[in-house]
């Protein structure tokens, strides 16, 4: 009884191994889930074999279509398994209104109880997927999703004042309009004070173990640097945005990503970073932008974002007394971790820990709904 057990067990684990190989991203909890689902039904319940491994190892539905040719070819030989994809398991109709003929079939099988179908779209699935898991294709159709981004300028005060509809009494200018109507009353002009774009530097860690990310985050990079962050209403001037990658070394990539064709600029950034992919040394890279551009004013008083996911390979306390130095000058310090938004992730890195008390905002940026998010928080700074 036992060795029949495990050879089941070793038929459903090669069916996993043999969807994975077909590009379904089947991870090992997935495949553990399809094992301990099978094991509740049956391994000779055709419909419950084939509904336990759609509902365990697919992550959209773009899987399914693969699911349902891998599961075919590979029980079709095997006797007392299920041979096929089970002719009442066709794929759902999604609909805006209830459709008679499922509705009876599904009262049928389950009596009076309700039932409500739910079915997001390929697009809010794409959203938030994770970005170091998708295909190709899935990459090439986030890379045009970057365009749904629309970053706000952040803003700051200024010194000056501004003619504007309500605020402070213009004394001056209101007596000058009553002077012109011979010292008849005028209309009472009113000022404040004018906003000003603030500048936003980009700080992107391109390390080995950020490679997953990289390629996004430079898009997004891009998408902040060239996107609609210019004035609006009593703003005046288009937001300075400054790009940087990190590793090994700092490389300055803002000529890069001010080209308007996305391919071109990451294909020139490419060509800039000199440690692609190599390791991370994130306190030392700080402290050389701290000290050729941060004494020079580019990070006085602007909202830093840094990507990293905080495995640093040198002094962790050396980054945080430049994040430390860092706080002191911006106006806003935002971490921005791909790790972050994952279930039971905890910030136990060592660059994350020296880093996290010298942050403001500490972001999940894993996929494009995340992003929107740290393009959210910029924009509120």
């Amino acid at each position: 009884m036992t060795a029949v057990r495990h050879e089941a067990d070793e038929i459903l684990l090669g069916f996993a191994r043999a969807l994975r190989a077909a590009g379904v991203a089947v991870t090992q909890d997935r495949a553990q889930g399809f094992v301990e689902a099978v094991s509740l039904l049956g391994l000779d319940d055709r419909r419950g074999t084939y509904w336990s491994g759609r509902a365990t190892l697919c992550a959209g539905p773009d899987d399914l279509e693969r699911y349902d040719q891998v599961f075919e070819a590979w029980f079709n030989a095997r006797d007392g398994l299920p041979r096929s994809r089970p002719a009442d398991a066709a794929t759902p109709v999604v609909s805006n209104f209830p459709d008679e003929e499922n509705d009876l079939s599904l009262d049928a099988d389950e009596g009076d109880s309700d039932v409500i179908r739910v079915a997001a779209s390929a697009t809010e699935i794409l959203r938030r997927r994770d970005v170091a898991s998708m295909t190709s294709s899935e990459k090439a159709r986030l890379n045009a999703m970057f365009a749904a981004l629309r970053p706000r300028v952040p803003v700051r005060r200024t010194a000056r004042q501004q003619s504007w509809r309500r605020g402070n009494v213009d004394a001056s200018r209101t007596l000058r309009q009553s002077l012109r109507q011979l010292g008849e009353p005028a209309e009472i002009a009113w000022r404040r004070r004018g906003l000003k774009p603030r500048r936003v530097v980009l700080l992107v860690d391109v390390s080995g173990s950020m490679s997953g990310y990289a390629d996004a985050l430079l898009r997004l990079a891009h998408r902040v640097s060239t996107g609609s962050m210019t004035g609006h209403g009593s703003t005046t001037g288009r937001t300075s945005v400054e790009v940087f990658t990190v590793g090994t070394r700092l490389t300055r990539v803002t000529r890069a990503m001010r080209l308007r064709d996305p391919e071109r600029a990451i294909v020139a950034a490419g060509e800039t970073v000199p440690d692609w992919s190599g390791g991370t040394r994130l306190g030392e890279t700080l402290r050389i932008f701290m000290d050729r551009w941060g004494a020079r004013g580019l990070a006085r008083g602007a909202v830093v974002v840094v990507f990293s996911d905080g495995w640093e390979r040198g002094d962790p306390a050396l980054l945080g007394e430049q994040m430390a130095r860092l706080q002191r000058v911006a106006h806003r310090v935002v971490w921005v971790n791909p790790h972050r938004g994952k279930v039971g992730y905890e910030p136990v890195q060592q660059g994350v820990l020296a880093a996290l008390p010298h942050c403001d905002d500490f972001l999940a940026g894993h996929s494009l709904a995340t992003f929107a998010e740290v393009v959210e928080v910029i924009g509120r700074a």
